[in-house]
């Protein structure tokens, strides 16, 4: 079924780029095209006739990250577009959008190689400031004033009419996948992975202004009533400065997709051993 694959690893942890050099020989052994990251190359030795390429012209079967959810945010945010479906190994703080921890990594090559595994597809969301859109958010959207306590004045509308003012230091628009990332930290509520929406979180609001919970259908304009340059960061990676000039930022759902490879269904799991989210028992 897979002929080429990716690796993505983290260059800054050498366990990280042993795994890399691991995998890489497993797979070379399974007769598989590996690509490799270039800002990898000269930190892994892989065979002669690997290549490596910039995200943006990794256009494999599948891709391997080994890193944690910074790494996967990363490389989604880079990757062309349909996306190759992501395994990604645990090689982070906590790694919460990971499937498989470093010892388990060789096997699981097997089970993909065999087809024993499943496919989860992420909706993303996009941001389009004076119809430029940004690219795609697994996470979250965040309009930030760019400084701490550096108030913004907006407006937030639902599909063009008016739902509520918020005088915040940002917003924070997240999908289903982000509600367990800085949109939680920031007070907003974890969706269930059958619940298909979109969550504004306000950070450090002013005023009692808390987290909306909108169809994932919906489009999302942030009005500044107060127009000042803002910081747009998508999934904490992308960052554009957009001119007071032009205040209104629409958000709404991509039509891409993030695929991870998965062997198990445990959100309720991971929410309890990687963030320590308190559930029953």
């Amino acid at each position: 079924m897979f002929k080429s694959v990716g690796l993505v690893a983290r260059y800054d942890k050498e366990q990280a780029l042993t795994l890399a050099e691991e995998l890489a020989r497993h797979m070379k052994a399974k007769k598989l095209q590996i690509y490799i990251e270039n800002t990898l190359e000269g930190k892994v030795k892989v065979s002669p006739d690997s290549n490596a390429v910039p995200l943006k012209d990794m256009k494999v079967d599948f891709i391997i990250t080994i890193g944690g959810d910074g790494t996967i945010l990363r490389t989604c945010v880079n990757l062309p577009k349909p996306e190759p479906p992501i395994l990604a190994v645990n090689m982070g703080v906590r790694g919460f959008l990971t499937e498989v921890e470093p010892e388990e990594a060789i096997a699981a090559v097997d089970k993909i190689l065999t087809g024993k595994f499943t496919i989860e597809k992420c909706p993303k969301l996009i941001a389009s400031v004076d119809d430029e859109e940004l690219p795609d958010a697994l996470n979250d959207i965040v309009v930030s004033g760019g400084e701490p306590s550096k108030i913004l004045y907006m407006q937030i509308c639902k599909n063009g009419k008016p739902v509520a003012k918020c005088e915040a230091d940002g917003v924070i628009v997240s999908t289903q996948k982000g509600s367990t990332g800085y949109s939680l930290s920031a007070g907003g509520p974890v969706l269930d992975p059958d619940l298909d929406a979109i969550v504004v979180t306000p950070i450090c609001s002013l005023t009692t202004f808390r987290s909306l919970v909108f169809p994932a259908d919906s489009k999302i304009t942030i009005e500044l009533l107060r127009p000042k340059d803002v910081l747009l960061i998508v999934d904490g990676n992308y960052r554009q400065v957009v001119p007071a000039k032009k205040p209104s930022i629409q958000i709404f759902r991509s039509n891409n997709m993030t695929a991870f490879i998965r062997f198990r269904n445990d959100f309720y799991n991971r929410l309890h051993s990687r963030l320590q989210f308190k559930g029953t028992g």
